[in-house]
């Protein structure tokens, strides 16, 4: 299954109060980026995050969850009603996040 246009235009507008959030589909999935770093995606409707320590800390409870299989779990964002909250969660990722690969 994939995920929804409408699904990826809500978690947008949640993410809205930061800028420089962009999108790639990728196989009916959407990447999430920001500030040109992958934070995670939208994966079957679901808001995932890579498990990272800044993540795991601000979610202590989060379900660990693939996000297609054979991929790495990652963390399953439940508040996503709280554009404060994940404003803080990507300003608290984006340090630890690796930087983007460059292309050839």
């Amino acid at each position: 299954m994939s995920s929804s246009k409408d699904y990826l235009d809500f978690i947008l507008e949640q993410l809205s109060e930061l800028s420089d959030v962009t999108y790639r589909v990728m196989m009916g999935e959407y990447i999430i980026y920001y500030r040109g770093k992958v934070v995670g995606g939208i994966y079957d409707d679901r808001f995932l995050v890579k498990n990272i320590k800044a993540a795991a800390a601000m979610m202590p409870d989060a379900t660990l969850e693939l996000p297609y299989e054979g991929a790495k779990e990652m963390l399953l964002v439940d508040n996503i009603e709280n554009k404060i909250f994940l404003r803080e969660l990507l300003e608290a990722m984006y340090d630890e996040l690796p930087a983007p690969k460059r292309k050839k």
